[in-house]
């Protein structure tokens, strides 16, 4: 440590005869991550919207009839410093989401589909809450990432045997000539990433295509277009998806909506990048599609005209992007 930790003090009291507002506040300095000293003094690291935030508490506790003061300090010196830190060390925390992903683990291969997809949404939510309280992170927090990325391959494992690793790369452009009249193939069991890419393949680059959907990728035919496998022709690259790869490989990224929908598989396959609102409405619906038991040409068949009008729509934000904020 070479400076002093910046921090916010917030000393408050507030309205004695109002519950509600007092609950109100006191969910919302937990929600904040703050330490408290004693009652009515709590601590914050001085980060980027801490303050503004902060100021904004400040500004409703004294409309709703309390009392605040907010102070900007540092630490008197290391000790100190050390001290206010350790208030904010979530080591514990992050050992109880490690053991609850083990336990979760367990489970897994006992699960459907949809309570696995649950159980990763409901983790990804407890770790992401963590996280985004840890100031100063350390090794727990090393240590929870690590096995927070395990539970997902786990789960994946169990979702979609066969889910190709990323390969570092560049996406090459292809000719789409090459590619016309063909079989492609990639595993059964489709599920965001290859139905998407199989849509995607049927509308932009061999209409006449012919799918063969694999029990397991070494079941490929040699002369079949495989995606979506390790040692497929098409498939991860770095950190884009297959769908990603596919657009790229075939010069229409830039085709009007697919930004969009290359967000919203992205997210919906490996997560993290811009999450759009869409892609928890195509999950429901693809979900349900396979609990309603479709087979795997009846899926495409099905999303296809999902995703066609999902591209319709994105292209139509792009055009006019006041729309959706309206």
């Amino acid at each position: 440590m070479t400076d002093m930790t910046r921090w916010l003090l917030l000393v408050l009291t507030l309205p004695t005869d109002n519950a509600t507002a007092r609950m109100r506040y006191w969910r919302a300095l937990k929600t904040k991550g703050c330490a408290v000293l004693r009652d009515g003094v709590y601590l914050l690291p001085d980060g980027d919207s801490a303050g503004g935030e902060m100021t904004e508490m400040c500004e409703s506790i004294g409309r709703a009839g309390g009392t605040s003061y907010l102070f900007r300090l540092a630490s008197r010196d290391r000790a100190q410093d050390l001290e206010f830190r350790m208030l904010f060390d979530r080591a514990d925390d992050y050992e109880a989401l490690r053991r609850s992903l083990d336990d979760a683990r367990k489970s897994l291969t006992a699960l459907s589909p949809v309570e696995i997809t649950k159980l990763l949404r409901k983790t990804r939510k407890e770790f992401e809450a963590i996280a985004g309280l840890d100031f100063f992170p350390n090794e727990a927090s090393v240590r929870a990432q690590s096995a927070w990325q395990d539970f997902i391959a786990a789960a994946d494992a169990v979702l979609s045997p066969g889910e190709p690793r990323d390969t570092e790369g560049t996406i090459k452009r292809v000719k789409r000539a090459d590619y016309q009249g063909r079989v492609w193939a990639t595993r059964s069991r489709l599920w965001v990433d290859r139905v998407a890419s199989a849509w995607l393949v049927r509308r932009f680059v061999d209409s006449e295509a012919q799918f063969l959907w694999l029990a397991s990728p070494d079941d490929c035919p040699s002369d079949a277009v495989g995606f979506d496998f390790d040692g497929a022709t098409f498939s991860h690259i770095n950190d884009r998806v297959t769908f990603e790869v596919l657009a790229g490989s075939f010069g229409i990224e830039n085709e009007p909506g697919m930004a969009g929908l290359s967000s919203m598989v992205h997210s919906l396959d490996v997560g993290g990048g811009v999450t759009v609102p869409e892609a928890a409405g195509f999950e429901a619906v693809m979900t349900g599609a396979t609990q309603r038991g479709l087979s795997d040409d009846e899926l495409l068949a099905e999303m296809g005209q999902m995703l066609d009008s999902l591209l319709a729509h994105f292209a139509a934000i792009e055009k006019a992007p006041a729309k959706r904020r309206r």
